[in-house]
């Protein structure tokens, strides 16, 4: 196994699926830049040239617009959006073209092109450079979501997502770049196979993430094992088709339910994750009603001091706990 970061995991994805797959080919803003998508794109221009590697100018509708396009033709290409708040000028190639072509073409034709967009947080970026909208695209019938939060899954679902012969919305977040962990080799995984996945078992209470949450669940849930509380901590990684089973038997086991989610609170993805398990269980099944921790219901902050209010942390996540439920 090699050790290795959240940011050079997803490199690696690229490097396997360029290197064994030519129908591969990427586009997107800065790519060809050494600092502008991190170190997820290094070197590959130079490896691969730059008619595989293809550094747009800046018109997200056009170059996702050619990105489609080029999918329905048999391609498979992956459209790189360095910040989620800009990628809404391409909404009509996403909702309207993408998620429908399969369903208006009785199945007979399929979009395979995965859309990579990155969430960009905190150091006072305000916001417009801030958001996570994968709630949004979640409700999109026909776009698979997956948002890894694991080294592993960072590569490896890249992956799944790009051999899929559905369109898929790959959401990367730069506070994961710096985590490290040891890579096993590569074993190809069809995304439709792709569960939640409990990262830490536990017997008093459910605690369920995505992307930048799971890590802070981890985090919270080591401090909580501490004080004596077992917290079963799961990662979403797929969003779109949200398959809620193995969340669902562990809060059978635990009676005890909390999402954390970096979206904001109104219709975001911890109320569709505590509706899911909520409408599955036996009434009076739950010792505590279930929890959610999100981002409130206002854009972000530019003040460094107004966003450690705003974003949440490890010790608000354990007084949250310990504050709202009963052990």
């Amino acid at each position: 196994m090699i050790k290795t970061t959240y940011s050079d995991a997803i490199l690696s994805g690229f490097d396997y699926l360029l290197r064994n797959y030519p129908e591969v080919f990427v586009l997107g803003q800065g790519l060809w830049s050494p600092w502008y998508v991190g170190n997820t794109m290094k070197n590959l221009d130079k490896k691969y040239g730059k008619d595989r590697i293809i550094d747009t100018p800046v018109s997200e509708s056009a170059c996702t617009g050619a990105a489609v396009g080029a999918s329905i033709c048999g391609m498979k290409p992956i459209i790189v959006h360095p910040r989620m708040d800009f990628m809404l000028y391409a909404m009509d190639s996403i909702v309207n073209q993408a998620a429908k072509w399969s369903y208006m073409f009785g199945g007979q034709l399929n979009a395979p092109v995965t859309i990579r967009s990155i969430i960009n947080r905190g150091g006072s970026q305000g916001a417009q450079h801030s958001q996570a909208l994968h709630s949004w695209f979640a409700h999109i019938p026909g776009i698979r979501v997956v948002m890894p939060s694991t080294v592993e899954d960072a590569r490896d679902l890249l992956i799944a997502s790009v051999l899929c012969p559905d369109p898929v919305i790959y959401i990367d977040d730069r506070w994961l770049y710096e985590q490290t962990a040891n890579l096993k080799p590569i074993k190809e995984t069809p995304l439709k196979f792709i569960t939640p996945k409990c990262l830490k078992n536990g017997d008093q209470i459910t605690i369920v993430g995505s992307g930048y949450s799971t890590n802070l669940a981890l985090k919270a849930s080591t401090k909580l094992d501490s004080d004596g509380i077992g917290a079963e901590v799961f990662d979403l990684r797929v969003l779109n088709p949200f398959k809620s089973e193995n969340i669902l038997n562990s809060v059978l086991k635990t009676k005890r339910l909390l999402v954390i989610d970096s979206g904001w609170k109104t219709c975001g993805m911890a109320s569709e994750v505590i509706t899911s398990i909520v409408e599955h269980i036996p009434t009076n099944t739950l010792i505590d009603p279930p929890r959610r921790i999100t981002l409130p219901d206002c854009p972000a902050p530019s003040s460094e001091v107004h966003e450690k209010d705003y974003y949440p942390n490890e010790e608000n996540i354990i007084k949250f706990i310990n504050d709202s439920y009963h052990f």
